[in-house]
């Protein structure tokens, strides 16, 4: 009895490590509620409404019956319409609309990309910092993750070899995450078309996220894998979603591109999992697609701006070493030359130890490195107010500046 106390869940949910970004933005907010003044970098989201235009849509199909109903658990035609269009449109490559999974957002793409071609056993070559979901996720569906990292020397970015030198018999597929949450690295063209065409050479699924690819900085070029190795198209599973880009992230839909066998399989999968993803949501991404990109332009401008001030001030303090993010919404400094320092007489070992230390003594919540892979790191998000990411960015200069 008292091990079945011990071990009431699953050995299965037991693994599942807790979303360690969700987990710092939740403390943040918990310490606000209590009145501490906590400015929190943890977020994953745009701080903006979403454009009124697909909440007035959203609202005026509430009353539509057709979206009181069951809908194809592959998603409304219409949705699955707009995202082939929206794929031509922004990645140059045409697809059909039976090649498109709408999804509850673009963590059940995920899931259900690792589900549709893993086995027990089979491995994932992960560049590694990496989303704090993704080696969850290849867990659930019986894969095994293999690391492959690359630091601030790197830009955070890997090569054919090292992803070569990973390679085993038993690596079945790569994530190729571009921008990057949390490095806000982007993969240039000739970098993604060689890591594609390696993948091609030996036959290796590619589950590319390309969550956040309108958010590009100081002129980066967009790299699409199968428009840029068209053969690969029978081998890449293409995760999006209208959550970064629209500021949509409570409206949870995403989707899935690929071949036809594998989005067929994953909508099964998926109909007995949720059915179809909720109408009125559908709809509101329906009209983000359909619209234009103004709004996204406007919040891409005001992540710039925010980018840029953000890198100044941390390029100021001592013992970090910043690369430039040239997307997503994330900065990732190391912070290697700040551990085993003294600073106002406390001496961190890791960047977990120098998160909890900044929260306690600056009142400011970053994301350590070990949510994303080794220690080292810290993740800062500028998807916040001006106002605040000066306050918060400044607290950390005097703390870090205070040292024995």
């Amino acid at each position: 009895m008292s091990n079945q106390t011990a071990h009431r869940a699953s050995a299965r949910l037991r693994s599942i490590t807790p979303s360690a970004t969700l987990a710092v933005d939740a403390k943040a907010k918990a310490l606000k509620a209590q009145g501490v003044p906590v400015i929190g970098f943890g977020a994953g989201e745009p701080d903006f409404p979403t454009p009124n235009q697909i909440v007035e849509a959203a609202a005026k199909a509430c009353h539509d019956p057709r979206m009181h109903r069951y809908s194809p658990a592959s998603g409304l035609p219409e949705l699955r319409e707009a995202i082939a269009a929206k794929t031509l449109r922004d990645s140059g490559y045409e697809v059909d609309p039976s090649q498109i999974l709408v999804t509850n957002g673009g963590k059940q793409a995920l899931f259900e990309a690792f589900a549709a071609v893993l086995d027990p056993g089979d491995e994932v070559l992960l560049p590694t910092p990496y989303w704090t979901t993704y080696p969850e996720a290849i867990k659930l569906a019986g894969g095994t993750t293999v690391p492959v990292f690359a630091g601030a020397d790197q830009d955070y970015k890997v090569t054919v070899d090292q992803l070569e030198e990973a390679r085993t018999d038993k690596t079945v597929a790569l994530l190729h995450c571009s921008p990057s949450n949390p490095t806000g690295t982007v993969y240039t063209p000739e970098e993604t078309r060689q890591i594609g065409q390696w993948a091609l050479e030996h036959g290796i699924w590619v589950i590319t996220d390309e969550i956040y690819e309108h958010l590009l900085y100081d002129g980066t070029q967009t790299a699409h894998v199968v428009k840029l190795v068209p053969e690969l198209a029978d081998q890449t599973l293409v995760l999006n979603g209208v959550a970064k880009t629209y500021a949509m992230t409570g409206w949870r839909v995403g989707w899935m591109v690929g071949p036809q066998d594998m989005v067929k399989a994953a909508t099964s999968f998926q109909s007995h999992l949720t059915s179809n993803v909720n109408n009125v949501a559908q709809w509101a991404a329906k009209t983000a697609l359909e619209g234009g990109l103004e709004d996204v332009e406007r919040m891409r401008q005001a992540f710039d701006r925010r980018r840029r001030t953000m890198i100044d001030m941390l390029s100021e303090i001592e013992g970090l070493t910043v690369p430039t993010p040239k997307g997503a919404f994330y900065a990732y400094p190391s912070v290697e030359g700040l551990l085993n320092t003294s600073i106002r007489g406390t001496t961190c070992t890791t960047s977990a130890e120098l998160a909890d230390f900044i929260l306690k003594e600056a009142e400011v919540a970053v994301v350590p490195g070990e949510a994303f892979g080794p220690s080292g790191f810290i993740r800062l998000s500028y998807a916040l107010s001006d106002d605040d990411l000066a306050e918060g960015v400044g607290r950390i200069q005097k703390l870090l500046a205070d040292r024995n």
